[in-house]
């Protein structure tokens, strides 16, 4: 049974964490509707989870080997059909249940968020007799599955592999996971994450099954995730003027969410959603027209046109107090709650010791760390078993990693094959470099922090599916969880977490937990603290006009919230009040007095 093309029974999704938390959420979420998302960055967990479910569920899997020609592709085409049978499998178990308690087709139904299909069941409880059998006939042809959908993080892209070696002719990282998706059965979303890549937008553009059909249907769609509205207008019109489709604008905020953090220049999610509000429909009649032209060019003619682009938010949301605010005050179509369902096992995979940690760890224990090898701040979880293992491998005197899958590599400082900054060899050479420099010793120890604080996410992230599927049981996992982890306090079931979403129940969080908009404001706040530091140490023009724009972007981000407080919030508003207040105040002492509002 295909994908549905543009269904979806709730307002929910689960967006991709790491490379293997959510690898085959799927097959524990999409018989019940809800969406997830695959990381397409590791071709080789991938083959080892095809292998390892395909012997679960007794298919037929023939091993693709490093060596045959475009094995990434083929691996990732192979993986997703084979997450589409099985999903297809389950969803047929589903509609042929009885309507009793506790089976899979009433667990579907009870579910749903408040939504006419809801109704639609509630109406069927009620009836009896032909009516009743007539309701559950009909109920049954409407459970579909949430869709399945990849991410392909832009920017990892190598075009030579570990060894060296340079990859063909559109086998680059990026362009053959597209190809493996596009060349799946698939029909469902590319999540486009971590900025524009222009070649890999002009490869989409050969994918015929990215335009409309007759009927104005697209059997694969387009997500960008994207931090603002010039993010999403600049990326829109690039994919427009080859004829493509955004279906989807997935904003999510630049500090407070998992994995690598862009933080922008004090860009606050609030003010940015209002902004997506203000201009949507200025941003759909502007894409629209570059597409038209575009496909006249490309011989569509008057191609129906799709739905219009959906606009969802995630990054930090804990309550449905919060969920509701934000899908009902800015005209929303869905949220993403990542970091909580890293506290359904039911869901993710997470090995049991991961687990325990995330459920004791405080805010401290979750850091914007220095550990990606791609030069961005990465949320961590500083007590996960990668983290304890990289420090006692510095404590060994043996820092850095041994590269197993090398995605990351792209250093040419010290050999002229690229090389990972978190791997042993790049480490043992740029030590020794600091070790021979005429740095004080305070700008040494500084350096060589800098230095050995990368960690191996590529292969650490497929931790918690490597350890749990006994792919690997001495994996050492990293954990990305953003900041909102350190308030839930307990493993959940999916029901449960569901629930409490949709303000069913509620879920036992931190007390002390403030609101997400405040939270994010504070991680702000927090960074700009560090770079004022920076700056007191080493006076710098450019630092010091960089610091007052992003203070000066910050205080109105809090003028937006007190009026957003007066008008529209209710719960906590006094603290939410008090808690802008602390942070503006902090803010002004923080920007440089030449900055200041006058």
């Amino acid at each position: 049974m295909p994908q549905p093309a543009a269904v979806s029974a709730h307002t929910v999704h689960i967006p991709v964490m790491g490379t293997g938390f959510t690898i085959d959420a799927s097959l524990k979420v999409a018989r019940f509707g809800i969406a997830s998302v695959v990381s397409l960055v590791d071709d080789v967990l991938i083959e080892q989870m095809r292998r390892s479910l395909s012997a679960e569920h007794g298919e037929a899997c023939e091993p693709i080997e490093d060596q045959v020609e475009d094995a990434r592709a083929l691996r990732i085409t192979a993986y997703l059909d084979l997450l589409d049978t099985l999903v297809a499998r389950q969803v047929d178990r589903v509609r042929a249940a009885a309507f009793e308690a506790g089976s899979e087709i009433v667990r579907y139904f009870e579910m749903l968020p408040p939504s006419p299909l809801q109704s639609l069941y509630g109406r069927m409880l009620a009836a009896v007799g032909e009516q009743r059998a007539r309701l559950q006939a009909q109920l049954r042809q409407l459970v579909v599955p949430g869709s399945i959908d990849v991410n392909i993080m832009t920017k990892l892209d190598r075009e030579h592999d570990r060894r060296g070696r340079s990859l063909p002719e559109r086998g680059s990282d990026a362009l053959s996971a597209l190809r493996g998706f596009m060349n799946s059965r698939l029909r469902s979303s590319v999540v486009l994450s971590a900025g524009m890549n222009r070649r890999l937008f002009s490869y989409m553009a050969e994918f015929t099954d990215f335009f409309p059909d007759d009927g104005g249907e697209l059997r694969k769609r387009i997500i960008l995730k994207v931090s603002d509205f010039r993010s999403a207008l600049v990326q829109g019109k690039l994919l427009a003027k080859l004829g493509l489709y955004v279906s989807e604008f997935r904003i999510e905020s630049g500090l407070n969410c998992g994995g690598h953090a862009f933080g922008g220049k004090g860009s606050l999610l609030g003010p940015i959603l209002a902004e997506f509000k203000r201009e949507r429909e200025h941003l759909a009649d502007t894409l629209r027209g570059l597409r038209r032209q575009a496909l006249q060019t490309l011989g569509y003619g008057d191609a129906p046109e799709p739905p219009p682009a959906r606009l969802t938010v995630q990054g930090g949301l804990g309550t449905a107090e919060e969920d509701a605010f934000l899908r009902h005050h800015y005209d929303l179509d869905g949220t993403g709650w990542g970091s909580a369902f890293l506290f359904v096992p039911e869901v993710v995979n997470i090995d049991p010791d991961s687990l325990a940690k995330l459920e004791a760890a405080g805010e401290d224990d979750i850091v914007l760390s220095d550990s990606s090898p791609l030069g961005v701040p990465f949320w961590s979880l500083r007590t996960s078993a990668s983290e304890v293992a990289r420090l006692r491998r510095i404590a060994q005197d043996k820092p850095g990693s041994r590269c197993p899958k090398g995605y990351l590599v792209s250093n040419t400082e010290f050999t002229a094959q690229p090389i990972c900054t978190a791997s042993r060899a790049y480490q043992r050479r740029k030590l020794e470099q600091i070790a021979a420099s005429s740095l004080t010793e305070l700008q040494r120890r500084r350096q060589q922090d800098a230095v050995t604080a990368k960690a191996c996410i590529c292969h650490d992230l497929a931790g918690g599916a490597a350890v749990t599927r006994g792919i690997d049981p001495d994996a050492r996992t990293a954990v990305c969880c953003g900041p909102n982890s350190a308030y839930f306090q307990r493993r959940a079931t999916l029901r449960e977490m569901i629930d409490h979403i949709y303000g069913r129940i509620r879920l036992p969080l931190a007390a002390d937990r403030p609101h997400m908009f405040i939270k994010e404001l504070s991680l702000h706040v927090a960074r700009l603290r560090e770079e004022a530091a920076r700056l007191a140490a080493e006076p710098n023009e450019i630092l010091a006009r960089s610091l007052g724009e992003t203070g000066e972007n910050l205080l109105a981000g809090v003028q937006y919230y007190r009026q957003l407080a007066q008008e529209l919030l209710t719960d906590q508003r006094d603290a939410f009040l008090a808690g802008l207040d602390a942070l503006a105040l902090e803010i002004t002492g923080l920007i440089p007095v030449p900055a200041q509002r006058r």
